[in-house]
């Protein structure tokens, strides 16, 4: 758990690289696994969600879906970085679903349902293929975990693989 801020939270490609390099694989070597970034997702809750953002946006080509629920877009390890970076750079081929809520963490890091909004107003500023689904609850799965059947729908809504 010591390290887990510095695998999750930071603005690079080390966890990408490790789930491509290493884990990746491994998997493929029992199950079938598809190469086409269309037929990929990947998914996470809080330190988990701006990981999962962050794999999809450092490998877009290996990952074109991601889930966010609670991300932690906030000043841990640079994750308020992430919306000027977004409106300043060219959009990338992602599908990205966020899901945040009124109660969510305020620490000193920062607001998560105000770093929320803030990736939501980014993401429509580049016209990315994204919904941000805003509740009223806190930084738990209960609300993500209620809508996700939806979610997956909305995510894989014209995947023909």
């Amino acid at each position: 758990q010591e390290n887990r801020s510095v695998e999750y939270d930071s603005l690079r490609d080390t966890y990408a690289r490790f789930l491509l390099e290493e884990l990746i694989p491994e998997v493929a070597k029992e199950y079938k696994l598809v190469d086409d970034p269309a037929g990929r997702a990947i998914c996470g809750l809080s330190s988990g969600g701006i990981c999962a953002f962050t794999v999809a946006w450092e490998r877009p080509d290996a990952f074109s879906k991601v889930v966010s629920h609670c991300g932690s877009f906030a000043d841990i390890r640079g994750g308020h970085n992430y919306p000027p970076l977004i409106r300043k750079t060219e959009r990338k081929p992602l599908r990205i679903f966020l899901q945040s809520g009124s109660r969510d963490l305020d620490v000193i890091f920062g607001n998560w349902p105000l770093a929320n909004q803030q990736m939501a107003a980014a993401l429509a500023y580049r016209e990315y293929d994204y919904q941000f689904v805003f509740g009223e609850g806190g930084h738990t799965l209960k609300h993500g975990g209620a809508i996700f059947p939806d979610t997956l729908r909305w995510l894989w809504r014209d995947y023909q693989g």
